[in-house]
């Protein structure tokens, strides 16, 4: 049977957290671990972002419970610790690059971050090695802005100049996108299309279902103090809230409205 939803996973970080801010995008490699072998005890299995969008588009079927499992930024870690975690499983993983800061490191998050702590990206060596085991790479921007903000010269020099310098790097084309900071608007997503992007991805919650706007795709966010069991409940509600408090609340409304539905 072909699956009716599809849930995207979105993960930064993988690696050691120095402090509470980078707990919320940073989980140990330890906890990725558990986390995937968990998702395959219950059934879930990783498709590629290409499959996730032939589902999407031409209804070309998806059996069991898939899940597209994605890394925003391009860290460096991903290569040391996702890579073997996924590879052992056979799983396919999507990466979503800062184009202008290949090889170099996560500026942008130096402001918010305490003490200015900034980490490695991913070089070319690592990407090209990660393509070879199953990872796609797709853009996230050329620098790491609020996309909402530039002017339309300059956001479309953003979207064109990362597409262009990836596919030169990759050898290959470059049709997804990924909103900085999940900012967009109305603007934003229709000057991605016309940059020649086929879909892009925002931090909204939820599933994806066929018919849902390409350019506007949901992702359940993944932070470093999700347990598996937290990161299933989140899977199974489509919610970036995965407590055993937000389940209760989940199911009682559920009766409520069963009661009502009834008492009419």
């Amino acid at each position: 049977m072909s699956a009716e939803r599809i849930t995207v996973l979105m993960y930064h970080r993988v690696g050691r957290a120095q402090n509470a801010w980078e707990r919320r995008y940073c989980v140990t490699p330890e906890r990725f671990a558990q986390q995937l072998r968990r998702l395959g005890d219950r059934g879930y299995h990783a498709c590629t972002i290409d499959e996730l969008f032939g589902w999407l588009q031409e209804g070309i079927p998806l059996a069991g419970k898939p899940l597209l499992i994605t890394f925003d930024d391009g860290y460096a870690g991903v290569h040391r610790h996702a890579l073997p975690a996924l590879r052992g499983l056979g799983w396919p993983a999507t990466v979503f690059l800062v184009s202008g800061q290949i090889g170099g490191r996560d500026h942008w998050c130096a402001s918010r971050n305490h003490g200015g702590t900034s980490y490695p990206l991913l070089d070319a060596e690592q990407i090209a090695e990660m393509s070879e085991a199953g990872f796609s790479f797709h853009s996230h921007s050329q620098s790491h802005v609020d996309l909402t903000k530039l002017p339309d010269p300059a956001l479309a020099q953003e979207l064109r100049l990362s597409k262009q310098g990836l596919e030169q790097m990759l050898g290959r084309p470059v049709p997804y996108f990924a909103y900085p900071y999940g900012r967009f608007d109305e603007r934003v997503a229709r000057m991605v299309k016309a940059a020649g992007y086929q879909g892009a991805f925002s931090t909204r919650s939820g599933f994806n279902r066929r018919g849902e706007d390409p350019f506007a795709l949901r992702r359940i966010e993944v932070e470093g103090g999700d347990t598996p069991r937290q990161l299933l409940r989140k899977i199974t509600f489509g919610s970036n809230e995965g407590s055993v408090g937000y389940m209760a609340r989940y199911y009682w409304q559920r009766l409520g409205d069963r009661l009502k539905s009834v008492a009419r």
